[in-house]
């Protein structure tokens, strides 16, 4: 509904309803707003988009045309978030699944198209079962035991609509549901392209845990401790990393963890945290290597995979640029409509459209 979409948009602004009668010049007054938002009144076409003009959303989105809503929103840090952060990521992914779905429908793909690799989301006896659900996921989806190159792309590919986007500094992920009338469910993964992508990728394999594991009869802790294990297990399984570091150990030395961490492409404090899990080094091993050779390792990553003045380029998700690309090329949308749902100035679409000696060669003529 347009009243539940100008609320969130300007809860995302951080405005009170005379702070947005201001932002619009006074066109309308903030008790007219508020009748909006409690669907009392319907405005104008013109106050539309002064509207979303001032909110910085697009005018689709207050329309809501496609009737999108979020359900079983669940923040990582949920408890550190506010009002105005639930409010923007939100804002966020409603615009980015309308946009996603006007080109899978132009080009008559299956959104729904998510290969659960488990016939029902899975009740645990332990938190330590998320381990064996790990295995199992694995063999569904044939990965074997080597290391997933690339997080982001693998859920795309099963059909998880993955998100990667500035979020504020306290939200690393969450994981939801878009609902459609007369639709199936559209499961979503969003990421804080923010953080490093070793974190990011951790993040990923949490968030996927949330959508396979059945929280009844579990605290919410031990959910988050369930999904924590889970993600550990699906990027380092513990068959292949006994195979690299040995059954028992004592000590490790600094080059080898950030060979791990390299080769299994999470951060340095989780392959400690890991080698902990599998019973490779015990509690005191692990306290000393966070004292010397790994100290500061949990606020400060170190060799990132990912240098900070790209971040958030590495490993991000690609599919919904792929298709909005793929209908340009077909001539299916024009140049104009791709810049749109792409958010991208025309010159930097026509260059991915042509290349960059086309697109050259064009602006010569």
């Amino acid at each position: 509904m347009i009243a539940d979409r100008i609320k969130l948009a300007r809860r995302k602004a951080g405005f009170s309803l005379r702070d947005l009668s201001d932002a619009m010049q006074n066109r309308v007054t903030a008790q007219a707003i508020g009748k909006y938002e409690r669907g009392e009144d319907i405005p104008s076409s013109g106050v539309l988009t002064a509207l979303a003009r001032a909110l910085d959303v697009s005018l689709a989105y207050l329309l809501d045309t496609q009737g999108l809503q979020l359900a079983g929103v669940e923040f990582r840090t949920k408890a550190n978030t506010t009002g105005r952060d639930r409010a923007l990521v939100e804002t966020e992914v409603l615009e980015w699944i309308e946009r996603y779905l006007q080109i899978e429908l132009v080009l008559e793909l299956d959104s729904a198209d998510w290969q659960c690799p488990l016939a029902k989301r899975q009740k645990l006896r332990d938190v330590n079962d998320a381990e064996e659900l790990a295995v199992e996921v694995r063999k569904a989806w044939k990965l074997g035991l080597d290391p997933i190159p690339n997080m982001t792309e693998l859920l795309e590919e099963k059909g998880l609509k993955v998100l990667t986007v500035h979020l504020p500094d306290r939200v690393s992920g969450f994981t939801c549901l878009v609902k459609r009338p007369n639709a199936a469910d559209l499961p979503v993964i969003v990421v804080n392209n923010h953080f490093p992508l070793e974190r990011r990728r951790l993040t990923l394999a949490h968030e996927l845990a949330h959508r396979l594991i059945d929280g009844a009869g579990m605290s919410e802790k031990e959910v988050e401790k369930a999904a924590n294990l889970f993600a550990g297990a699906f990027l380092m399984p513990k068959e292949h990393l006994l195979r690299e570091v040995g059954n028992h150990r004592q000590a490790l030395g600094y080059r080898e963890l950030i060979g791990l961490k390299k080769l299994y492409r999470v951060s340095g404090a989780a392959v400690l945290m890991r080698l902990r899990q599998v019973g490779v080094i015990n509690e005191a091993t692990l306290i000393y290597a966070f004292q010397t050779i790994a100290r500061g390792w949990r606020t400060q990553e170190p060799e990132e995979l990912e240098p900070p003045d790209i971040r958030g380029q590495r490993e991000r998700a690609v599919r919904f640029d792929r298709l909005c690309y793929r209908t340009l090329a077909e001539g299916m949308i024009s140049v104009d409509k791709a810049a749109e749902l792409l958010r991208l100035p025309l010159p930097e679409v026509e260059l991915g459209l042509k290349g960059p000696q086309k697109a050259h060669e064009d602006r010569c003529q």
